[in-house]
């Protein structure tokens, strides 16, 4: 076996696992990069999880974990704030993982719509019209703040083909009271991302592949960051899509399983 790269990004749904089951060669795929030294780390657009919950999902699955290793939009929506606007009063619709991430960073949060400066809106599954008024006031009445986005997918993807409402659905909700447009959607395939993921990691962007299963997040994230791509069939899209797609949309690699990319 050999390494056809310098360093490894991996998607985690639909690439690592799906749920709570490991998918076929991903534990033998990691197990071989860690034992042979090659860098890599996992990334995600789920914000409901830290970077620790993250690790600890994947050691308790079978691939022994840091957070360091796990880069997701919790810990790059927290470095935006804080690198492009370190004095706002941001009011997140997020779950606790984000919400704890700003308070640990010093973000100034509220509920008072006349003291909101951007409104974050997140994969929120307690999201209800309270914090949908909360976001309206403080865009549409107040005219003062504007709304940014952890990520762009519509749905998060369960075992069974079944799914959940992400973030762009809250985004969709907002923009479409209140007549604004998102300033900032961060996350896959935002190039923010794939910075953060190779921040301390010294190697040429070309010489690194990024993996995943959605040719609109994994795979635009390497086109756009200039990173080498490899969509795996174990997720959202199929030979099919692939085969619809652009010639510039598609990936360099189509995997049937993860561990072909050592085979």
């Amino acid at each position: 076996m050999t390494a056809r790269f310098d360093a490894y990004l991996f998607d985690l749904d639909g690439t690592i696992y799906l749920g709570d089951r490991l998918l076929p060669g991903a534990a033998e795929t990691i197990a071989w990069l860690r034992a042979e030294g090659v860098p890599f780390r996992f990334l995600s657009n789920n914000a409901t999880r830290s970077p620790g919950q993250y690790a600890e999902k994947l050691t308790a699955l079978g691939i022994p974990t840091v957070p360091a290793d796990v880069v997701n939009t919790v810990t790059v929506t927290t470095h935006w704030l804080r690198t492009n606007h370190p004095e706002a009063v941001v009011f997140p619709i997020a779950e606790r993982p984000l919400i704890e991430a700003f308070e640990a960073a010093g973000i100034a949060m509220s509920e008072d719509p006349a003291e909101i400066d951007i409104v974050v809106a997140s994969y929120d599954r307690g999201f209800d019209y309270r914090k949908l008024q909360i976001a309206f006031d403080a865009i549409w009445f107040h005219k003062r703040a504007f709304l940014i986005a952890t990520n762009p997918d519509r749905y998060c993807p369960f075992p069974g083909g079944r799914g959940e409402p992400d973030c762009a659905a809250v985004v969709a909700a907002i923009e479409a009271s209140t007549s604004t447009t998102c300033r900032a959607v961060l996350g896959k395939p935002d190039p923010a991302m794939a910075a953060a993921a190779l921040a301390g990691i010294d190697v040429d962007p070309t010489r690194c592949v990024m993996v995943g299963d959605r040719l609109g997040t994994d795979i635009e994230l390497a086109h756009r960051s200039g990173l080498q791509s490899a969509l795996v069939l174990t997720g959202d899209s199929s030979r099919a899509d692939v085969e619809a797609a652009a010639p510039d949309a598609r990936p360099g690699l189509v995997l049937e399983r993860l561990d072909e990319l050592i085979a």
